[in-house]
Formats: C-alpha cells, sequence, structure tokens
C-alpha cells in the first residue's frame, strides 16, 4: 500500500500560483488499495477524471484525501510514501526536510547531492560518462570572472527544474542579461551547447532487485524546455549511463529517477553525453508508467494550451483510447486543466497520433 503525494510546490522554483494542480497526474500510477493526497480545487474533477480512467481502463484509487499538506502524509506510517521528489529545496526551515530524514535519511542525502547539475557533471567526468564541456562555479561573481566561456553555452543555476532560469546565451551580450537574472550567492554552470537536436529521457526504477531500466523516450522540446516524449526510440544507451545507475543505487536512492542525454551524430556513429539527472519523478515518468500498465506499444506526451477551464467541458468523444485497438487519447496532467493547460497521452504509430492531435487541438 502506497500513499501518493506528488505536490511540486516543495521542490520547484517557478512561483505559478497554481503549481498545485500538479498533484493530480500522479493518480495514473496508483493501485486501488493505495491513498493520494489532492488538493480541494480538484474536487470538482474527480467525477470526470474517474470515469474517463475507467473508460480507458486504468484502475485506480478512490481513496483520496483532499489536503496535499506533508504533515498530513505523516498521519499515515502504515503506508509507503510515494513523493514527486524526496526532500525539500524551497524552504529554508528544515521543518520539511526534518520529515523526509526521519523517512529515509540515506536517501535524502544522495538526492540532495545529484539534484545539483554541478555534483552530477562532476561524477560523469569522474565515472568516464561523456559530459559537455561545463563550467561549474560556486557563485555568480566567480562565473563573472571566467575567461574560458565557449559559445554558444547555456547558463544554468545548479539546482533547476523545468528549465526555470536556463538561458541560451549565443554572445557575451545574452550572457550578461543571463547573469542578471541570477542569485547572487547560488552555484551555476555554464555549459557549451550540444550540437544537436535529439535528446533522451533514460526512466529508471529502484526495485528489491536493484537498478533496473523502465524505458528510454525521445524528448519533445519547446525551446529548451521539456514539452513531452515520444516512444520508442531508436537509441537505447543504457550500458553507457550504466556506471551512474549502479552508483545512485549504491548510495542508497529509492523510487524513480531519470537521464537526459543527448544523442551526437558522429560518422562513426552516435555518441551519447549525460546532461543532468533528475533524482524525482519527472514530466516523462507518468506517461510512461501509464503506456506500461496499460500495455501501450507506441505513444507520445504532449502539454497542449486550452481554453477549457474544466474536463467537465472537455469533448473526447471518439478520441478516447481503445483498450483493445491500442489508439488515442488519455489524460495524464488533467488538474492543469484550471490553469489553461493540459497532458495527454496519444496512443498509436505516428500517423495515428497526428490525426488525433489535430482533432484534439481542435476541441480545446
Amino acid at each position: 500500500m502506497k500513499l501518493y503525494n506528488h505536490d511540486i510546490t516543495l521542490y520547484t522554483h517557478d512561483r505559478a500560483i497554481k503549481n498545485h494542480l500538479y498533484a493530480g497526474r500522479a493518480l495514473g500510477l496508483t493501485s486501488p488499495q493505495d491513498k493520494i493526497q489532492l488538493p480541494q480545487d480538484l474536487r470538482t474533477e474527480w467525477e470526470s477524471i474517474a470515469s474517463h480512467y475507467e473508460q480507458v481502463g486504468l484502475e485506480h484509487t478512490h481513496d483520496v484525501i483532499w489536503n496535499i499538506s506533508v504533515e498530513e502524509m505523516t498521519r499515515y506510517p502504515n503506508y509507503e510514501v510515494s513523493v514527486y521528489f524526496f526532500g525539500d529545496v524551497i524552504n529554508e526551515h528544515d521543518t520539511y526536510r526534518q520529515v523526509f530524514q526521519r523517512l529515509d535519511a540515506r536517501c535524502c542525502q544522495v538526492i540532495e547531492f545529484i539534484n545539483s547539475k554541478n555534483n552530477f557533471i562532476k561524477l560523469c567526468e569522474e565515472l568516464g560518462i561523456p559530459v559537455p564541456k561545463t563550467l561549474r562555479f560556486e557563485t555568480l561573481a566567480a562565473a563573472k570572472n571566467s575567461e574560458h566561456v565557449i559559445f554558444p553555452c547555456y547558463v544554468k543555476p545548479a539546482i533547476s527544474d523545468h528549465g526555470f532560469g536556463i538561458m541560451r546565451c549565443p554572445d557575451q551580450a545574452t550572457l550578461a542579461k543571463a547573469f542578471s537574472q541570477l542569485s547572487p550567492d547560488e552555484p551555476l554552470q555554464i555549459q557549451e551547447e550540444v550540437n544537436t537536436t535529439t535528446f533522451l529521457n533514460l526512466q529508471y526504477q529502484v526495485t528489491k532487485n536493484g537498478i533496473e531500466p523502465i524505458l528510454a523516450s525521445e524528448q519533445i522540446l519547446d525551446g529548451f524546455v521539456h514539452g513531452g516524449n515520444r516512444y520508442p526510440s531508436v537509441y537505447e544507451p543504457w550500458d553507457q549511463i550504466a556506471p551512474f545507475a549502479e552508483w545512485i543505487g549504491h548510495q542508497g536512492m529509492k523510487g524513480i529517477f531519470a537521464v537526459d542525454v543527448a544523442v551526437v551524430p558522429e560518422a562513426s556513429g552516435p555518441r551519447y553525453v549525460a546532461i543532468e539527472c533528475n533524482p524525482r519523478f519527472n514530466g516523462s515518468s507518468y506517461p510512461t508508467i501509464v503506456a506500461q500498465r496499460l500495455g501501450i506499444p507506441e505513444w507520445s506526451s504532449t502539454t497542449y494550451k486550452t481554453k477549457l477551464g474544466s474536463l467537465s467541458e472537455l469533448d473526447l468523444n471518439g478520441l478516447t483510447f481503445n483498450p483493445q485497438t491500442n489508439v488515442g487519447v488519455i489524460l495524464i496532467n488533467w488538474g492543469t486543466i484550471q490553469a489553461g493547460k493540459i497532458t495527454v497521452m496519444l496512443a498509436g504509430c505516428e500517423a495515428e497520433q497526428s490525426e488525433i492531435a489535430t482533432e484534439l487541438q481542435s476541441r480545446l
């Protein structure tokens, strides 16, 4: 039995008012015997999402706690906890961090360590895993004094999510602009641009048998921000990332984690370059697990903007996923419809996905 609390507000630096709505996407991961914590705002969507998941054949819990606080989570000690991020990187006080430390201090430690992009790059260099040329800095002042920047490059806060604070810099002027938007006391990195348009997301899960690869998907990017994923991929470089996966497993990692990898075309064949690790669930985790639970062989996940304000207004007639044909739409991040966007899985071959996407967008 698990208790799911996939509230992202303890992790994300994005201060959007409706970030709490993301907690709804964990519903597709649950089993009937589990519990899930959801925000009160999603009560009005419950009947619609439960009906949709019944249609597509996705079993889930109906045992909902309409409260996403960490304090509420601690009231169920007999349940294994599943959270979006095992820790708290936002709040300066230690109240929430202590909760996670009590649950598993070793796991908490390795997650906090590898959640730093600087630590990940340094570790990969030590393990012999190719990475882009990356300059690591403890402060903004140190970065400004560097004489080794190669353009184009990306400026990245060492701790960032969903592209927050990341900026592409083709020249010195944009580099100065990027610096002006960063905190002076937070670590950062300047990373050379990788010459490719293909990026992978390698999902792993820690089980009682060790580290197990789940699925390799290709990222759909909106600029340099994750916009979705596509499966299957012709690239599956598990062997190249294996040293890191083994290392994080030995350090006490639990649950889901993923590594972003660039595929660089070369005459001798593709070269794989590790970019970062998400020591947590990420946007691609949710469709990945739903697809595995339903045995879907081909799919993509995408986030669309919508003028609709509730699932009750969304017409999926003729588009809803059919378990017999393995074709159709499955709602993934459904609660964010209240904020004008929704993430869906499009199941089927590429032509079927394209046809479904066109019709779906006309209804949003």
